[in-house]
């Protein structure tokens, strides 16, 4: 199996399955939403893209996976600095917000299989204190949504309803289906 990810999360959660891909190769796209796109078909769109382009012998099956956090129809992507990283904390404080995330599996086939995931997460109301904790924890960079559940935020949650591995990076439910539906065994 090849993994479409750098994402050490994702290898994390594979592990947790029994799941050890062959090979990991870091796929090059533009992750940019398209205008008006919405959270469900950005992600399924960039999780398919992502499998797409890595390259594949024809026996392998690659698996990719997108996460984002939305407000409503907005995309929060990863946060391009500290002044964006607070933005964010302060849209997501006191309010409920989705995670979305997009699974794609190609089997020995070549088919894209995809399946997309939303958990609904809802922050406490952060103060200005909290907001500063966190942003100087350096934790919420380079997370969609500029917060990582699996530490420090995890303390902001108070209420979650869904797949919390999803929240992590990886609904392990999706993946393992898909993943065994192309054949990959499991350890």
């Amino acid at each position: 199996m090849v993994l479409a990810s750098t994402s050490p999360r994702r290898l994390e959660l594979l592990a947790r399955i029994g799941v050890a891909p062959a090979r990991i190769a870091a796929p090059e796209i533009d992750e940019t939403p398209l205008k008006g796109e919405l959270p469900r078909a950005y992600v399924a769109r960039l999780a398919t893209s992502k499998a797409l382009a890595v390259e594949r012998a024809a026996d392998e099956v690659v698996l990719a996976g997108d996460t984002t956090v939305a407000v409503g129809r907005r995309i929060l992507e990863k946060p391009a600095d500290e002044a964006d990283l607070r933005r964010m904390l302060a849209l997501l404080s006191g309010r409920r917000h989705h995670v979305w995330s997009g699974v794609c599996v190609i089997g020995p086939d070549g088919k894209p299989r995809v399946r997309t995931v939303d958990t609904i997460v809802a922050f406490k109301a952060l103060s200005a204190a909290e907001i500063d904790w966190y942003v100087q924890s350096g934790e919420g960079m380079g997370k969609a949504g500029g917060y990582a559940i699996q530490g420090r935020a995890e303390s902001f949650v108070r209420f979650l309803s869904g797949s919390h591995s999803n929240v992590v990076g990886l609904p392990l439910f999706e993946a393992r289906s898909l993943l065994s539906a192309a054949g990959v065994a499991f350890g």
